[in-house]
């Protein structure tokens, strides 16, 4: 589980946008990019290369 200050200061490294985490998929998800980075260990993967497009 990320901790709360962690979150706060993460956005998206494509368009500067808030990140929604998703504990049960242990993803960070972009709703404008419409992209989802993945969280291993507890510590997000902030790589465009790495994101999984997701559909809205």
């Amino acid at each position: 589980m990320l901790k709360k200050e962690l979150l706060e200061i993460l956005v998206c490294p494509k368009c500067k946008g808030e990140l929604e985490y998703k504990t049960k998929e242990d993803e960070l998800i972009c709703r404008k990019c419409s992209l989802a980075y993945p969280v291993k260990d507890d510590i997000p993967i902030m790589l465009i290369d790495e994101a999984r497009k997701i559909d809205d």
